[in-house]
């Protein structure tokens, strides 16, 4: 079994392994592209997203800077936007439904690393699945951690840290993130 399918498995795989190098510095060469285009080239910024996620709809905007690991892990839905400073590191899925909204500073991360010292310092690590559900909220510098669903309609508030699935209808925050209510209608 390869590295790379170790971790679509979500087993502990070697992260320095050349295939998975080799993925990441081609996506990081297009984040950089992306990232240093002009603001008003937009276009531009449209085709190099589309090299990066391939499933980005033609109605998604990210704000630059945005950085991930590999791009073809992100599914994006319709009408997504992220706001600047966006970081999703996919090395496992990071799927987002639609009608969602990212505020500034934003991080999903699917990659963890073992508590066991000999495994992490030899470069071991997993990735776990990241779900969000569609018409989502996120406030500014809100980080999702590995393996955590958000269910559809639900507004995680700014600076949280989801370290837990969170439900549908809800208004969530804090560090850990819980749930503070249902949303009114």
């Amino acid at each position: 079994m390869t590295e790379k399918e170790k971790c679509k498995e979500g087993l502990l795989y070697d992260a320095n392994d050349f295939e998975l190098v080799s993925e990441r510095n081609l996506c990081k060469q297009l984040c950089q592209q992306y990232n240093q285009s002009q603001y008003s080239e937009v276009e531009k910024r449209k085709e190099i997203i589309q090299k990066i996620i391939p499933s980005a709809k033609a109605n998604s905007v990210i704000e630059p800077s945005f950085w991930c690991d590999y791009g073809y892990n992100i599914h994006i839905g319709d009408h997504f936007y992220s706001n600047h400073n966006l970081v999703i590191l996919d090395a496992a899925q990071v799927k987002f439904g639609n009608n969602v909204f990212i505020g500034p500073n934003c991080a999903f991360y699917t990659a963890g690393h073992p508590e066991n010292i000999p495994q992490r310092n030899a470069g071991l690590e997993y990735a776990k699945a990241i779900i969000i559900g569609s018409n989502i909220w996120f406030g500014g510098n809100v980080v999702v951690l590995p393996g955590v669903t958000i269910g559809d309609n639900s507004i995680i508030g700014a600076g949280s840290i989801v370290t837990k699935d969170i439900p549908q209808n809800v208004v969530a925050v804090g560090k850990p993130c819980k749930v503070i209510r249902e949303i009114s209608t």
